[in-house]
């Protein structure tokens, strides 16, 4: 069997957002490659970069463990790495020259990898995995097992999805396939994490601990603007059974106070929820959770069951306030849906959380207001606040590129840049961040109860006047020449 060592690039002091915010958590998906290596009995070792000081903690890893392969995979539920931040790209490129200069094979793997292999494959990477690439790398392992001085072409050879360099030109093969659910049953390799060290970052920061899971991959569902360069429209979900056991494998071992669910639509149906929920008591109870969903999934008794299930916590991808902007998405929620789903989870005591996008493109001053309504009559507990992100293999990528500059990428997950031309500038979207982060903590403290007095009055006479200032004024941050259209894609801040 090989020996492998399993990497990501995501190293959190790279992305001082994400460093002064404090919640990092450990390469779900790179744990989970990991663990399916381990049951093919494979020789495997883990080098996380989440909380690594630097490269040289990687060079160190490499001369202990001398690694035949290095796997490089990307943890495809950070939604960072999604976005291909491109400090964490020249990270792996570097990470991939100093292990083809250590005399192990290399295979990289994730959604930049996906979309632009050049750049690793350049850096030294034998070649790169398409999509998820499990099943093209299960089957260049088993070659390589077999015929550890096998050349690059002789490994890949009619394996479909995968990218390679022939005379300095990427050559891809399609026909990458998504391996199915039970290909992930059981439990990803936890025991690879340095957990005190991730415990401690959170008590430190936040005072309590918390880890991450995922009952699935993929989403089903097609909005315009989602890019789904791992699992195209699949959604592949693992048995309630199965994401119990793994819950309560992290109670036992870990002690988290606390689970954040990374799959984009959790759940998904009542009767799952309520399995799983059932096989959690059986157990004698699980870890208190947070949720991505959408809100036409919330219906009364959805939301009575994750209640049930320890959901604390429940984030909807809310986008706009504008009907005319989640048309134009494809989207398939409407406004009303919005506020009631948010209704229904605060009735079951969720809190809930609102994904806001801006930038979307033709969106207009009219359709920003209209948002602005919407967090004032939905009140959500929380929110996050982002612009179209053009990212690689979606169509709003194709209909922009042409006027992307040297800049493809946010440097850091800070950057909150547009990219293209939209209809007005990036100040203008900061400016309304801003606001509507100011808006949603002033009605959060409304909603305590307590006397409001003359400093939260002053505090909301001063946002009122902010946003007339700025809608007066919003002629002055059109872009010169805006885009028109739909499709972007976005990455939440």
């Amino acid at each position: 069997m090989l020996s492998i060592l399993v990497c990501h690039s995501y190293f959190l002091r790279l992305d001082h957002k994400q460093l002064a915010r404090g919640k990092p958590y450990p390469p779900l998906a790179t744990l989970q490659v990991a663990a399916m290596l381990r049951k093919a009995g494979h020789r495997v070792s883990l080098f996380d970069a989440m909380l690594a000081a630097g490269l040289d903690d990687y060079d160190r890893m490499l001369e202990a463990t001398r690694p035949r392969l290095v796997l490089f995979y990307e943890d495809t539920f950070n939604f960072l790495s999604k976005m291909c931040l491109g400090t964490m790209r020249r990270a792996a490129c570097d990470m991939i020259a100093s292990a083809r200069g250590a005399g192990a094979r290399v295979i990289a793997a994730g959604p930049d990898v996906s979309e632009a292999p050049g750049p690793y494959l350049q850096a030294g990477a034998d070649f790169a995995l398409i999509g998820e690439g499990l099943s093209a790398l299960l089957e260049v392992l088993s070659r390589l097992d077999s015929q550890p001085h096998a050349s690059s072409d002789q490994l890949k050879e009619g394996v479909a999805g995968v990218a390679s360099l022939n005379q300095g030109e990427v050559v891809t093969v399609n026909g990458a396939r998504v391996l199915p659910a039970a290909q992930f049953d059981g439990i990803a390799a936890w025991d690879l994490v340095d957990m005190e060290r991730y415990r401690a970052t959170w008590l430190a920061a936040h005072g309590y601990f918390s880890l991450n899971m995922a009952g699935s991959r993929g989403c089903s569902f097609r909005c315009a603007w989602c890019a789904k360069p791992t699992w195209g429209n699949h959604y592949l979900q693992r048995t309630p059974q199965d994401v119990a056991s793994e819950m309560l494998h992290l109670k036992r071992n870990f002690r988290p106070d606390h689970i954040w669910f990374a799959d984009d639509i959790f759940g998904f149906r009542t009767h799952w929820v309520s399995a799983f929920t059932a096989h959690v008591e059986a157990a004698g109870g699980g870890v208190p959770f947070t949720i991505q969903t959408r809100a036409d999934l919330v219906s009364e008794p959805m939301a009575r069951e994750l209640r049930n299930a320890g959901c604390t916590e429940a984030w909807l991808g809310a986008e706009s306030g504008s009907q005319r902007v989640l048309d134009a998405m494809n989207k398939g929620t409407t406004v009303g849906e919005l506020l009631t789903a948010r209704e229904r989870l605060k009735s079951a005591g969720i809190r809930v959380g609102f994904f806001i996008q801006l930038g979307y493109l033709n969106e207009q001053l009219a359709d920003i207001l209209a948002t602005r309504d919407l967090l004032a009559a939905a009140r959500p507990d929380e929110i996050g606040v982002s612009v179209s992100y053009p990212l690689p293999g979606t169509k709003f990528y194709e209909m922009v590129k042409a006027q992307l500059g040297r800049k493809t990428h946010w440097h850091e997950s800070g950057d909150l840049d547009m990219m293209f031309r939209g209809t007005y500038t990036s100040d203008f979207y900061r400016k309304i961040r801003n606001l509507l982060h100011d808006q949603v903590s002033l009605q959060g403290l409304g909603a305590t109860g307590a006397d409001p007095g003359d400093g939260q009055g002053r505090a909301q006479r001063t946002l009122d006047q902010r946003w007339r200032d700025l809608v007066i004024r919003e002629a002055d941050y059109r872009s010169p020449s805006a885009s028109s259209g739909s499709h972007p894609v976005t990455g939440y801040v």
